[in-house]
């Protein structure tokens, strides 16, 4: 049979030397007071025994940011560097919107908004602006404020138009290029359908229209193969101008390239950049282009080692070298030694 053990009472002898705490009356009529309790007879702790607060782990909160409300505040929360008002056309074409001369139309169109309102032609902005088009807003950027504007070079095979938008359908050359956001590749110059080699783009609207305008006169050299006899009088001609249905038109070089026959090559350089110019012009002389490759635009060169549909952008040095070569290029540098 189990016999169920009982736990012992503590035993309540106290040890030698103990003395039981006394008790401290409180007075309950009293309101109690606030803060930290103290107990009378004691001193109250002092304030650097007190346990610090825990320091918050959050963040300050940045100002605002948005584009219509941030005002001088960046993104960053850093205050913009303040800007001299700009011509609305040239900030879009710095943006890489589109040439001055589209950014123009679609301002006349109604298709640009400032702050809510439809822009005018001639209006300016600056860098705190909320710019639309069509609804979309645009990323706008100041001259001195940003990053240099993107640049590639683009071997353009055959059979590849240079348009984001064909009735035909057929492949453009835009799809070959890099993808971007808040901007867009602006072609400088064309290549027509049957025309393969350089193709220049950049972002910069502004450096398009430099590039192409005809003031800055910067050469164009072709590689072009011809079928049919080109006689030393029909270069002479082709050197010192044939008459097209645009207007008088000549080389500023021509030098035989090579080959016999269907397969006779030569180097020619031009200065401008009308549609079909050499197609046009050996036609004038009794001969026909049956391939043409452009293989230089001013200051570019196509490399050996682009293939066909191949990109290649170049980087920011190159890029900030070819500003200053831009703009300290004399007029009789732009058209090169063939030139002379």
């Amino acid at each position: 049979m189990k016999t169920n053990k009982r736990t012992p009472f503590r035993s309540t002898n106290k040890p030698a030397g103990f003395e039981k705490r006394p008790e401290f009356p409180v007075d309950r009529s009293k309101p109690a007071p606030r803060g930290r309790p103290t107990i009378e007879g004691r001193d109250e702790l002092p304030e650097a025994a007190a346990a610090p607060a825990p320091k918050s782990r959050r963040r300050p909160a940045l100002p605002a940011t948005g584009r219509a409300s941030r005002g001088t505040v960046a993104r960053s929360g850093k205050l913009v560097v303040e800007a001299k008002p700009e011509r609305l056309q040239k900030i879009l074409a710095q943006a890489g919107v589109g040439s001055r001369r589209e950014m123009e139309e679609w301002i006349s169109a109604g298709k640009v908004s400032v702050n809510g309102v439809v822009a005018t032609i001639g209006q300016s902005v600056v860098p705190t602006d909320k710019v639309k088009i069509g609804g979309r807003l645009i990323n706008i950027r100041f001259t001195g404020s940003s990053r240099p504007p993107r640049v590639l070079m683009y071997h353009k095979p055959e059979g590849e138009i240079v348009s984001r938008d064909d009735p035909d359908g057929r492949p453009s050359v835009f799809a070959a290029l890099p993808r971007m956001r808040g901007g867009r590749w602006i072609n400088v110059g064309r290549l027509d359908f049957n025309t393969s080699g350089l193709l220049i783009f950049t972002t910069s609207g502004d450096l398009a229209n430099k590039l192409m305008h005809p003031s800055s006169e910067l050469v164009r050299e072709y590689a072009v193969r011809v079928l049919g006899e080109l006689t030393l009088e029909a270069q002479q001609q082709l050197l010192h101008g044939v008459e097209l249905d645009d207007g008088r038109a000549n080389f500023g070089s021509l030098q035989d390239g090579g080959g016999e026959g269907a397969n006779h090559w030569y180097r020619v350089t031009i200065f401008e950049g009308r549609n079909r110019e050499v197609r046009r012009m050996f036609e004038a002389v009794g001969c026909t282009v049956s391939r043409l490759i452009r293989v230089r635009y001013g200051p570019f060169v196509l490399p050996p080692q682009l293939k066909r549909g191949m990109a290649r952008e170049l980087k920011e040095v190159e890029i900030k070298a070819l500003m200053r070569e831009l703009e300290n290029m004399p007029q009789s540098q732009r058209k090169g030694p063939e030139a002379a």
